[in-house]
């Protein structure tokens, strides 16, 4: 079946601009990274009201070991294939899940990318930041949650460059390129919100400034 057929079937169902991408050999329109859309900007400051300015603490006591990542999700998924099956553009895995082809945009950066191991999964709450802000009193059983949460949104695929960048800084330190610091804010709000961790000061007064310009 020729791409001009294909493309004309999918009109009759909306489908032109995903068939329209799979049949091209180069993406000219990076896609959306699908993060869990979060709460409102609205409804973010809302929340962020409500966080009192509290300094972190148990920072020397951190071990990424207390967050068991990655588990499995579905099927043969771990939580990292998970993600990069969600994030991707005309994504193909093996019976293992791993992707073997389709092509990935990241939203802190745009870079795109057609070679899946050249992206990290980045936790938007770093695992660091999250135990100075409260989760070192969890047990291990809610830190390996929060470590591979596919429903909030916790993690996202993007390029390793931009995830070392960012390391495990907060908003006052480090922040994406501008067209999705109103995203990343809200997720971050609505993560910190839905855990019950706590902001610090310079964190909640960057956050404030965000949200308020969105």
């Amino acid at each position: 079946m020729s791409t001009s057929t294909v493309l004309r079937r999918a009109a009759t169902t909306g489908c032109v601009a995903v068939l329209a991408l799979a049949a091209t050999s180069t993406l000219t329109t990076p896609a959306q990274a699908a993060l869990p859309t979060p709460v409102s900007a609205a409804t973010a400051r809302s929340y962020l009201a409500g966080m009192s300015a509290t300094a972190e603490t148990h920072g020397d006591s951190y071990d990424r070991s207390l967050f068991p990542t990655w588990i499995n999700i579905s099927g043969t998924c771990d939580t990292r294939e998970w993600i990069l099956k969600r994030d991707g553009v005309g994504v193909s895995t093996n019976s293992a899940c791993t992707a073997t082809s389709g092509t990935w945009t990241s939203a802190y950066d745009n870079v795109v990318t057609t070679d899946p191991s050249t992206f990290d999964i980045d936790h938007v709450i770093p695992l660091s930041e999250a135990w100075a802000s409260g989760a070192w009193a969890w047990t291990t059983t809610r830190r390996r949650t929060f470590a591979n949460d596919v429903n909030d949104p916790q993690l996202i695929a993007v390029s390793a460059s931009s995830n070392r960048s960012k390391g495990d800084r907060d908003p006052a330190e480090w922040l994406p390129q501008a067209s999705f610091r109103c995203t990343y804010a809200r997720a971050w709000v609505q993560v910190k919100h839905d855990y019950a961790l706590t902001v610090d000061s310079s964190e909640k007064s960057a956050l404030t400034s965000i949200l308020n310009g969105c």
